[in-house]
């Protein structure tokens, strides 16, 4: 009996590690873009490109769904999630106000160990290109992961888990975004003055300031997709 529930136990602990596993590489080829807006997510396929089974996937599959990365249709299956102005603007105005909150709170519980860790950050941020050419934007992936810690820094210390799950998620969704405005705007944008910019109303307690230099942040990536109709289709004004 002991011997059949350590197997069971063993059994649903691989699976659930190879759905994780499924999970993590879906969100890495959505967020790429390697897997395109409203593109059909058909199974067999996937069972083919993640070598994996159909039980795995469908779990990873129902994660993305709850994150807003896929979507399911009635009858018809997983779609990548489509992308749109109105969404766009939606996600935007919402992420201001729940990392503005989760900031404002971060700072009032600031410790001198957290404001190390956001000046530590925002250093190793400085010490990687944004493109990996000079001549033309190629991506580089460690900026963009020093970027996100940056970022997480910035509301991690809230007091709330909820809440930075929540911001996460909202990161991943605008990540998609983010990567078309990219190409039209790491020429001419400062970024590095805007990160700069928090932190140093940071490092003065000066919680509102902060909130408003993230808001313009994200406003202004939101901002460059939102005025180019040449972005992407997806993207196109109403008439």
């Amino acid at each position: 009996m002991n011997e059949a529930v350590t197997s069971s136990t063993a059994a649903a602990h691989a699976a659930s590690t190879q759905a994780s596993g499924v999970y993590e590489q879906l969100r890495e080829d959505l967020l790429s873009g390697h897997l395109k807006p409203l593109q059909k997510l058909r199974m067999r396929f996937l069972v083919d490109a993640y070598g994996t089974g159909q039980t795995p996937l469908r779990e990873a599959l129902n994660r993305l769904t709850s994150g807003g990365l896929v979507e399911c249709r009635d009858q018809r299956g997983f779609y990548v999630k489509g992308i749109s102005r109105s969404e766009l603007a939606e996600l935007t105005k919402t992420r201001c106000w729940v990392e503005g909150l989760a900031l404002r709170e971060s700072l009032a519980a600031s410790t001198p160990e957290w404001e190390e860790a956001l000046v530590l950050a925002l250093h190793r941020l400085g010490k990687v290109p944004r493109s990996l050419s000079a001549e033309r934007f190629e991506d580089n992936p460690e900026w963009e992961r020093r970027h996100r810690t940056f970022h997480r820094t910035l509301i991690g210390h809230c007091g709330s888990s909820s809440l930075i799950a929540f911001c996460e998620q909202l990161a991943d969704q605008l990540y998609r975004y983010r990567r078309l405005s990219i190409r039209v705007a790491f020429l001419s944008r400062q970024v590095a003055d805007e990160h700069r910019r928090i932190l140093d109303a940071i490092l003065r307690g000066d919680g509102e300031g902060a909130a408003e230099h993230l808001t313009a942040h994200y406003e202004a990536t939101a901002e460059v997709l939102l005025s180019d109709d040449t972005i992407s289709p997806g993207l196109s004004k109403a008439p």
